[in-house]
């Protein structure tokens, strides 16, 4: 749990340039239009979460300005943690105040995030971590759902490093 930063103009575009532009709080906005954009915002970060077949129970999400809340109940700390990257790594979101709760906690290591740097591959990442640039797929297969094709990585965009077996 806590709040993981990301950079806010990298990631999927989920969001169309309307609600993007969602209107702050001013004398012409109310406060009721600023909240129908946040939870359509919101809307769209769960069902993107759905739609790559991460199980979250009771899957909440707030949005309270580029940050995104959310809570709900997943099996694993390797869901947790897909979940928090699926989300944080839209275009528009700067950080994701994580309170998902693992229903069987392992002792498993949790894996480090590595935001993706200009020139980097998976197998550059790999060499970086592992010491070992064939190890790759591991990096690959961490980042599933989330990732179709290892050589589809932009700067900006966070991943999952898992630890060795």
């Amino acid at each position: 749990m806590g709040i993981f930063s990301f950079l806010k103009n990298a990631g999927a575009k989920l969001f169309s340039k309307e609600t993007e532009a969602a209107p702050k709080t001013t004398e012409t906005s109310s406060k009721a239009t600023v909240d129908a954009f946040a939870r359509q915002k919101a809307a769209l970060l769960k069902s993107a979460v759905e739609g790559l077949g991460l199980n979250v129970k009771d899957l909440q999400v707030e949005l309270q300005e580029d940050t995104a809340i959310i809570s709900g109940e997943v099996t694993s700390q390797a869901e947790r943690e897909k979940v928090i990257l699926a989300i944080g790594n839209v275009t528009g979101i700067a950080a994701v105040d994580d309170r998902l709760t693992v229903s069987a906690p392992e002792p498993e290591a949790e894996a480090q995030f590595y935001e993706v740097k200009k020139g980097d591959s998976l197998s550059k990442i790999a060499k970086h971590f592992y010491g070992n640039a064939m190890k790759y797929p591991a990096i690959f297969e961490a980042n599933k759902p989330m990732l179709k094709d290892p050589d589809l990585i932009y700067p900006g965009q966070v991943l999952r490093i898992p630890p060795l077996d």
